[in-house]
């Protein structure tokens, strides 16, 4: 069965980065897109960062534009989110996602979603 499972989240104050791993198992992961997604306390989830199986085409969300950097480890099966001058309004559970089957992807972050993460919470603090 397919597994996604994610790490690295934290506490961290302001202006400070974090590093999230996803890796994700029972999939030809080269296949699928991947995507972080996000949700905070009373907020609808949404889509942080997608990247395509390629690793060719990349979606940000504009609040993270500049500061996150998603990339991936075909080899390694691995997920990855780099968050640098993190903001009190970053705060949030982040998940891990993969896409609903392979060489399924959209620009803007909305394609189907086949495999969620449990998350991992980041905070930030002021």
């Amino acid at each position: 069965q397919v597994q996604v499972v994610e790490s690295g989240g934290g506490l961290v104050q302001a202006g400070g980065s974090l590093r999230l791993s996803c890796t994700a198992s029972g999939l030809p992961f080269g296949a699928y897109a991947m995507g972080w997604f996000r949700q905070a306390p009373e907020k609808t989830r949404e889509g942080v960062s997608c990247i395509n199986w390629l690793v060719g085409d990349t979606y940000y969300a504009d609040s993270v534009k500049g500061r996150f950097t998603i990339s991936r480890d075909n080899a390694k099966n691995t997920l990855y989110l780099q968050m640098n001058s993190l903001k009190p309004d970053d705060t949030a559970m982040y998940y891990c996602a993969a896409a609903a089957s392979p060489f399924l992807y959209d620009s803007d972050c909305t394609m189907e979603i086949g495999h969620w993460g449990q998350g991992t919470q980041v905070t930030v603090s002021s």
